[in-house]
């Protein structure tokens, strides 16, 4: 606490705080006949001491720079967050409280960025967030060392349960923590010892704090002091202080208490307080048994006093910040210029022979000075992805400014931390790895679409050209998956000029960017024009017969098979389509420019022809396995050469 900082409540207020969460807890489930009560009641007195002594935010500015972050990683305990969201005043009133889990509310099921003011990413999935938060951890850390620890100086709170260690992305992600010792990273477990099914005995033994230790953490066990406000205060006031390792508080809690009925049982972790269960605990809480109380005077208490603090804070803040903040370096951290990257983008003869892994390698190097906020790794395959960025030292311990991050072989906890990095704010993250190895990492890119998390994932290595490491390790079908996910923006590069086009592109977009990349040296046949609309024309003729449309590598084999159609007296228009979803959004006569209506369309792509009968009349592609066999013999096999596309065009154009 600062020395201004204004007193807490005061007891009366404390005691009616805490009960009055408690009762919305059960109020807003029983309402939406939907929904987790029993954790959000155990948690209350945590959340409320968090929100009311400890973090750093504005009501009046929920996007204010150098705020703590808030993440509740066990995500089902929602209307935790949104009461506190409510009383502290940052943008919740209790009628969105009354509309939890309904159509078009502020209040879903599960917090999501983006929907809800200060929320700061999407949370459910279990370990999600935790991971998410490794990512804010390191942002926080990189622009404190960049801009000193006046412009920057905030702490990333995590709140997570049995489930979210449980899962597998938090040992990755706890893994790398404690490795780069992300000392303003603190997490408070919900030791309740309850899963859906029973008691955690069921299915694991783990010593949580064992397994913290092992990974570099401060492991402090809190016991059972979940009903001590000043306790919690003084615990969680320790924890802020850091010792130079990420920390985790256990906090053994009661899922459902003061419940006279549901305390320490499975049931609560579900829609277990019916009305008369919610009547009965609301007589132990000393609260009027009526849906969503909430007095007045308390929400007004409640706002004025967060506001209080804010006040303090930020006021110390814009005058430590001020010449920090008037550096162009600052702007072009928080708000990267597109503008400014053009002229230093890298450009490729016709002809030349490069492959595009190596493509983003070069336009990474050429444009990281003007990407202050670039963070680049890989999940142990930096040189390989082309992830590797010259002039960036590596992200350590002993070097906190370096913004190279070698994830180790952790895929699922890259995908998470940098959703994380992104969210946070002036982090521009990109990552790599091969396209197989999206089966690693799916849930961070399906939620980074979800929450429009600026991110550049680079899936390299991208088709059975992969060659002798065989079928597990050659993608078939991951394209057509990645095209499947909402708002995920997939690019798939024809050459190097559409790489260093594609990176551009990414950097401007206002949501994740998917690179996908060859590992095979591959003609330039383009000016990577085709990029900003998902589509043009590379080769044409008068009148064509057909058009051969083509992505990534199979365009130049697309420009060789109607070179040699040409010269069997057959037309064919060459299109690379880097984009479906930028090509789909393209208004109908752009559209029907590229593929004109009546002509026959031919796709040829080294992957599943799965959704092209989208934009194709007939598909070349892969629609089994691959197989163990250098890269060009595996793709001559399979069908994917000059020959077939020739045989399918002339077949289709009824040539003999």
């Amino acid at each position: 606490m600062l020395n201004d900082e204004p007193p807490p409540l005061g007891e009366d207020l404390d005691r009616l705080a805490v009960a009055v969460i408690r009762g919305l807890a059960m109020d807003a489930p029983l309402a939406a006949n939907s929904g987790h009560q029993g954790t959000a009641m155990a948690l209350a007195p945590l959340a409320h001491v968090l929100y009311s002594r400890v973090m750093k935010f504005d009501p009046a500015d929920p996007h204010w720079t150098d705020r703590d972050r808030f993440i509740l990683s066990a995500g089902h305990a929602s209307i935790l967050q949104y009461s506190l969201l409510m009383l502290s005043g940052l943008g919740l009133e209790l009628d969105d409280l009354r509309a939890f889990r309904s159509l078009g509310s502020s209040t879903p099921g599960h917090p999501e960025t983006g929907h809800t003011p200060g929320v700061e990413v999407t949370t459910g999935p279990l370990g999600q967030g935790f991971a998410n938060a490794v990512g804010m951890a390191l942002a926080e850390r990189l622009q404190r060392e960049r801009f000193g620890i006046g412009a920057v100086s905030h702490h990333t709170w995590v709140i997570a349960g049995d489930g979210c260690l449980m899962e597998g992305v938090s040992h990755e992600a706890a893994s790398l923590a404690g490795h780069l010792g992300l000392d303003r990273l603190i997490c408070v477990f919900d030791d309740n010892r309850i899963t859906i099914d029973g008691g955690t005995a069921l299915a694991c033994d783990d010593d949580v704090s064992a397994r913290f230790n092992a990974y570099g953490w401060r492991v402090i066990e809190l016991g059972d002091i979940g009903e001590d406000l000043d306790a919690l205060e003084s615990a969680l006031l320790a924890a802020r202080d850091g010792d130079g390792r990420p920390t985790l508080l256990v906090l053994r809690t009661h899922i459902g208490f003061p419940s006279p009925d549901h305390t320490d049982s499975h049931a609560a972790h579900g829609l277990a307080f019916g009305a008369e269960d919610v009547t009965r605990t609301k007589a132990v809480l000393g609260i009027p048994d009526e849906p969503f109380h909430v007095p007045t005077e308390l929400v007004e208490a409640y706002r004025a006093h967060t506001s209080a603090r804010a006040a303090v804070s930020r006021a110390a803040w814009e005058s430590s910040s001020a010449a920090a903040r008037a550096t162009p370096e600052w702007s072009a951290t928080f708000q990267p210029s597109v503008e400014a990257l053009s002229p230093a983008l890298p450009t490729w003869e016709r002809g030349a022979r490069v492959a595009t892994r190596k493509a983003i390698q070069v336009t990474l190097d050429a444009t990281s000075d003007l990407l202050p906020g670039l963070v680049a790794g890989s999940a142990d395959l930096t040189g390989n992805t082309g992830t590797k960025v010259a002039g960036l030292e590596v992200q350590s311990v002993a070097v906190p400014t370096g913004r190279q991050v070698h994830y180790g072989v952790r895929e699922h906890a890259m995908g998470s931390a940098m959703v994380g990095l992104a969210l946070h704010g002036g982090a521009l993250p990109i990552g790599g790895t091969f396209l197989v190895f999206l089966d690693y990492m799916r849930p961070p890119v399906r939620l980074a679409a979800l929450s429009g998390a600026r991110c550049v994932f680079v899936f390299s290595h991208d088709s059975v050209a992969v060659g002798e490491d065989g079928p597990t390790h050659q993608p078939v079908e991951h394209l057509a998956t990645l095209r499947a996910v909402p708002g995920l923006h997939v690019i798939r590069p024809a050459d190097a000029n559409e790489t260093s086009a594609a990176w551009a592109d990414a950097v401007a977009h206002d949501g994740p960017t998917v690179l996908v990349l060859s590992r095979q040296d591959v003609e330039v046949v383009t000016d990577g024009s085709a990029v900003c609309t998902g589509a043009a024309t590379v080769v044409d003729r008068p009148s064509p017969q057909l058009v051969i449309v083509g992505t990534g590598a199979e365009v130049s084999l697309a420009v060789q098979a109607a070179e040699r159609l040409h010269e069997g007296g057959v037309s064919a228009r060459v299109v690379s389509m880097p984009s479906w979803d930028r090509f789909r959004a393209q208004p109908p006569e752009a559209i029907s420019a590229v593929l004109p209506a009546g002509v026959p369309v031919l796709s040829v792509e080294a992957a599943s022809t799965f959704g092209w009968s989208e934009w194709a009349d007939r598909s070349i592609g892969i629609d089994s396995f691959g197989v163990s066999a250098p890269g060009g013999v595996a793709l001559q096999y399979l069908g994917i050469s000059v020959d077939a596309v020739v045989a399918a065009a002339r077949d289709m154009v009824g040539a003999s």
